[in-house]
Order: C-alpha cells, then sequence, then structure tokens
C-alpha cells in the first residue's frame, strides 16, 4: 500500500478515537468522497478492522447504523510508519482517547 499523507491522517484519527466515517470527516476536514474509500482500503487490506453498531441503538437516536473502525496491530504499525515520515500526523491529534469496548 503506497503510504500518503492522507492515510497517515484518517488511521491517527480513528487512534484519537474518531471512529466512524462522519467522525473522522468532521475531525479531518477531509471530505466523504475521500475518507469512504480509504476507509475501505485500510479495511481490505488488514489495517482497520470495522463493525456495524446495532441498528435498534441507531434507530433509538434516529440515525443511521455506524460503522465503527479500530485500528488493528498492523494498522498501528501503518500509522508508526507514517508519522516517521510526515511528523505532522503525529501532532493532529497529540492526546489519542482511549478505545471503549
Amino acid at each position: 500500500m503506497r503510504l500518503t499523507y492522507l492515510t497517515g491522517v484518517v488511521l491517527a484519527a480513528i487512534e484519537a478515537g474518531h471512529r466512524y466515517g462522519f467522525d473522522i470527516m468532521d475531525a479531518t476536514g477531509i471530505p466523504d468522497g475521500t475518507v469512504y474509500p480509504a476507509l475501505r482500503r485500510l479495511e481490505a487490506r488488514g489495517f482497520l478492522e470495522a463493525k456495524w453498531e446495532d441498528h435498534t441503538e441507531a434507530a433509538e437516536a434516529h440515525r443511521p447504523a455506524r460503522r465503527y473502525y479500530r485500528l488493528t496491530a498492523e494498522g498501528r504499525a501503518l500509522l508508526e510508519q507514517a508519522i516517521d515520515r510526515f511528523p505532522g500526523v503525529g501532532r493532529i491529534f497529540p492526546d489519542p482517547e482511549p478505545e471503549v469496548g
């Protein structure tokens, strides 16, 4: 996989606690036409794991179900490579939030 700044930013956003597409877009300013293809590529290559939230929970919140992403061990290694290559990636989200669930 070609390592780009965009890839690093998306991985850093997820590591910082922005775990679904719209939240990643909101945190980074990257448009949906860029974020969602990147998420699909990263998941297909094993850098991310994803699961859909319970549809009942989403319905109770009056919104579509969200697909939540988390980094795999390979994804964390790729994030470290991105930070080494693009130091600014490590400064975008300085204090990652702990993963819940």
